[in-house]
């Protein structure tokens, strides 16, 4: 079992920022299922392989936050993003496919918000004020599901 990579590198070094981080929760969510495949399949190195991959761009993620400019947004990612990396460990010590599906879960939200922002960025080519709203909504709802 290898990871599945859903987007060509050269597509990734090309695309708007926007829908860059959209293929970036495309990847992590891609390797987060592989590593729920694995746990099933048994499959240990696939599953840390998987893991490893979904780690890296989540901190990838959480290191090109903009704190300044993307204010209280920017910090809920960033606390999202930090607990899912602290998280990840479970899946590969424990085997704990259901750690994977809750990083999932909490991702799919974000991604979706990015797509939407993406298409309205490509259609308008600057971003709409609607869009920033419900991008801080998704942020603080995944912040505020850490706490419970």
């Amino acid at each position: 079992m290898k990871i599945i990579h859903r987007h060509r590198l050269e597509d990734m070094l090309a695309a708007r920022p926007s829908h860059l981080v959209v293929m970036l929760y495309d990847e992590a969510i891609g390797a987060l299922e592989t590593a729920v495949a694995a746990v099933a399949a048994g499959d240990i190195e696939a599953r840390c392989n998987a893991v490893t991959a979904a780690t890296e761009i989540i901190g990838y993620l959480y290191m090109h936050l903009d704190l300044e400019q993307g204010g209280e947004v920017a910090q809920n990612l960033g606390a999202l993003y930090a607990h899912l990396m602290g998280r990840m460990a479970r899946v590969n010590l424990y085997n704990d496919a259901e750690t994977a599906r809750e990083a999932m879960r909490l991702l799919q939200p974000l991604r979706d918000s990015w797509v939407q922002l993406d298409r309205t960025i490509a259609e308008d080519g600057m971003v709409a004020a609607a869009i920033a709203p419900a991008l801080a909504r998704d942020a603080a709802a995944a912040r505020a599901s850490l706490a419970e």
